[in-house]
């Protein structure tokens, strides 16, 4: 269990116990697609073992929020709706207006979805009870505001996205542009500029580091840094976005001895991965003045 890309958020209120947490999600578990319903949402278990809805180690939380969709592509309920348009017109001796057409889709839709295919699919989160992280894995923002909204209709527990008082845009374009990162961190190859004033203007740097005359001559025609990648303490390497995203996390060269069955594997990733982010979330959010209100 390793997050690839996180999205950060924190605790608004008091630490939850994860005894507590299994009780407020087993309330709302994940209930496959019913009849006419084309998705459902629930908590699933996030582990390996398919049994807890709250997984945990050490004071460390993992949760997963499971999501059915029902598969029906838009050119198979047209095939099925040219078909019953086909039979109408032979039945009633001329074609369907619009109107008919519209409520013979309808029809082909409802029929299909009754027996259309489902997959699953879910979206992890690490909570933190003891320093109040709540982490969401990914990067789209859509999808985590539909986990965040479950788990406070579910929980009754506040979040809040973290703010610091240097945005990440301007933290790395001064890092870029000759102020020097806190001495944990180190700048790697990859970087993004973007204009101010039109935002589809974008320069990428990949596998290869702009010069200082590049970079002065971006930031002189009104160009910011909106994405950098970076290596915390020689461990971890990932990108920042100017949202406060992590992306492309990825542990560096630290010698472990591989476990003897998968469930103990499951543990040991994700101690190693909670102990690592514990420390490297809260000095980053130094590095970037502190967080915001604090």
């Amino acid at each position: 269990m390793w997050f690839r890309n996180l999205m950060i958020y924190r605790l608004a209120e008091a630490a939850i116990t994860p005894a507590e947490l299994e009780e407020y999600l087993a309330k709302q578990v994940l209930q496959g697609c019913l009849g006419l319903e084309p998705q459902s949402r629930g908590w699933v278990p996030p582990g390996r073992e398919e049994v807890d809805l709250v997984y945990s180690y050490g004071q460390q939380i993992l949760i997963a929020l499971g999501t059915e969709k029902k598969l029906l592509p838009a050119s198979v309920v047209n095939q099925l709706a040219k078909i019953r348009a086909q039979e109408m017109e032979l039945h009633q001796g001329y074609a369907p207006g619009r109107k008919q057409m519209k409520e013979i889709k309808e029809a082909a839709y409802r029929e299909l979805l009754s027996r259309a295919f489902a997959i699953r699919q879910r979206g992890h989160v690490w909570i933190d009870p003891v320093d109040g992280w709540f982490i969401v894995e990914g990067t789209s923002t859509a999808k985590a505001d539909v986990l965040v909204e479950a788990f406070i209709k579910s929980t009754g527990v506040g979040l809040e996205r973290i703010r610091t008082n240097m945005t990440p845009t301007a933290a790395m374009t001064a890092w870029l542009s000759g102020d020097e990162p806190p001495s944990i961190f180190s700048i790697d190859s990859d970087s993004v500029f973007r204009s101010r004033e039109d935002k589809k203007v974008l320069v990428s740097y990949i596998r290869q580091s702009p010069d200082s005359q590049e970079i002065n001559r971006h930031i002189r025609i009104g160009k910011e840094v909106i994405k950098l990648a970076m290596t915390w303490r020689d461990k971890i390497s990932f990108v920042l976005d100017e949202n406060l995203q992590l992306k492309r996390l990825t542990l560096l060269d630290l010698d472990r001895e591989p476990a003897e069955t998968a469930e103990e594997q499951f543990d040991s990733d994700f101690f190693l991965m909670t102990g690592e982010l514990r420390q490297l979330l809260p000095e980053l959010v130094d590095a970037l003045g502190g967080a915001d209100g604090e």
